[in-house]
């Protein structure tokens, strides 16, 4: 697929900034299944961008804004190619060894209720990509995908007794899941194409996971839509948790406090919608 992506954020404080520091992940990597035709980053005030790359290999932007700001105003636009690899991840880049993202945080406990759902797995008697596939469909019949995310990030084992959360949380249960069961597994953060536009996924960015399955390398999982990512699916930054890949995250110097706007819009490209 030709896919074209704007993302639209608007912060304003309720009280101007003395200074503003932003770390954006908001820049995917080209790699097997995944070109990068163009990409940029805008922001409508004046603000100064320094790139690089993270621990995870993660593209970041840090952003520096001197105050007062009352406002900033970011837009991300690009264009993908992506083909459906059936979630296969190949030839990205990878910093750190897998048995990196066996370990727990708080987000992804190995707590009761995470082990509870491993008990219906009988994991001796499956091979892995078998078990990897069993718990994405577990996790995705277990909870209930809600609209939108709040503001507050919730650790797996409280979305598994709420049996409700979003994309993002349905990632977190699906990592814990995985740890828990003896695989490296991480947060993954990017976008996805739906052919409903109304769809809340389609206007605001999308969570999945990876496990290392033996055998196969690093694999993507969806628990929000049970599948394994395909062409639809922009894959942007990786971690072992929520706050290792959010899309944007830092610091304020100042009082009040702020409103956060997101707009998403993932489309197929004129050719692409015509073919």
């Amino acid at each position: 697929m030709r896919l074209l992506i704007q993302h639209h954020t608007e912060y304003r404080f309720t009280e101007p900034q003395a200074r503003v520091v932003q770390m954006l992940r908001l820049t995917p990597g080209s790699h097997i299944g995944q070109n990068i035709v163009h990409w940029r980053i805008d922001v409508d005030c004046d603000a100064r961008l320094k790139h690089s790359n993270d621990g995870f290999g993660n593209i970041i932007s840090m952003l520096y804004l001197a105050g007062p700001v009352e406002r900033i105003g970011l837009c991300v636009t690009g264009e993908v190619l992506t083909e459906d690899r059936a979630g296969v991840v190949s030839g990205a880049i990878e910093t750190l060894p897998s048995v990196v993202f066996t370990r727990p945080t708080d987000l992804t406990a190995h707590s009761e209720p995470i082990l509870a759902l491993l008990g219906g797995q009988g994991q001796g008697s499956r091979d892995p990509l078998s078990r990897a596939h069993a718990l994405n469909s577990d996790v995705h019949a277990m909870i209930r995908c809600t609209a939108r995310r709040g503001t507050d990030v919730h650790p797996a084992g409280a979305i598994v007794v709420a049996k409700a959360g979003c994309s993002m949380d349905l990632a977190h249960v699906l990592v814990a899941a995985a740890r828990a069961a003896g695989f490296a597994a991480r947060f993954v953060t990017g976008y996805i194409y739906s052919e409903e536009p109304d769809s809340s996924h389609a206007q605001a960015p999308h969570f999945w996971a990876e496990i290392d399955v033996p055998g196969f390398g690093w694999i993507g999982f969806d628990p929000t839509n049970d599948q394994c990512p395909d062409d639809r699916y922009v894959r942007v930054a990786k971690g072992l948790d929520f706050r290792d890949a959010a899309p944007i995250s830092g610091a304020r110097v100042g009082g009040g406090h702020e409103v956060l706007n997101i707009g998403v819009d993932v489309s197929l490209s004129r050719a692409q919608a015509q073919a």
